[in-house]
């Protein structure tokens, strides 16, 4: 299992920028699927953003956040990043990164249960 750090996480306003970051604890770490989720106090965890293995050519976002986030991944750094562009209030949630082998097509329809490592999770507000 891939342990998980996500960072960059805070209080930002309406129309604001974040980015953040997940730092992953694995050699093969290029072949793992990465992906964003989120979870609103409330609500189920529902998927961001995804990231294909290896070369990270693939992505794919959630409707409510396509054309204002963007998922990348680093290889030699063991890291993906989230940029978060023209935040909303309603992106306010728990950001988790999320880890798999897969392999699975890099789809908008992705769910939390096929992804088998997580992080802790970090807060992003966004005030109105």
């Amino acid at each position: 299992q891939v342990q998980l750090v996500e960072s960059g996480g805070g209080l930002v306003q309406a129309g604001g920028s974040l980015r953040l970051s997940c730092a992953a604890s694995v050699r093969t770490f290029a072949n793992y699927y990465m992906a964003w989720f989120r979870q609103a106090p409330g609500k189920e965890r529902e998927f961001v953003a995804v990231i294909s293995r290896w070369s990270g050519v693939s992505t794919n976002y959630a409707d409510s956040v396509k054309g204002r986030f963007t998922i990348s991944r680093d290889n030699a750094k063991n890291t993906v990043n989230l940029q978060m562009n023209g935040l909303k209030p309603e992106d306010t949630a728990v950001y988790y990164c999320a880890a798999d082998l897969g392999p699975f097509g890099v789809s908008s329809r992705l769910t939390a249960d096929m992804f088998r490592s997580w992080g802790q999770g970090t807060q992003v507000t966004v005030s109105s």
